[in-house]
């Protein structure tokens, strides 16, 4: 399962994977292509280390080796400040 660990401003560390990540191989990419959006978005869970809430993102598919630190970061603010 690959992850993602960030660490925003505030010193909150973020561990983000995407939904089914944890999944053997040919289930995931099932279950990645079952939940695919038409946008080719996919659901990515983001988990902090303090008391901050989980927050649940729609990425593009090829957020872990295309979407920068700064980029996932700025994602997650938005949804903490949308809910």
């Amino acid at each position: 399962m690959q992850q993602r660990e960030i660490t925003d401003q505030e010193n909150t560390a973020w561990t983000c994977v995407q939904a089914y990540a944890a999944l053997n191989s040919a289930a995931a990419e099932k279950a990645t292509n079952i939940v695919e959006s038409n946008e080719g978005k996919v659901p990515v869970v983001c988990t902090p280390s303090g008391g901050a809430q989980t927050v649940r993102l729609e990425l593009d598919k090829n957020w872990l080796e295309e979407l920068s630190d700064e980029q996932l970061e700025q994602e997650i603010t938005a949804k903490q400040q949308s809910s």
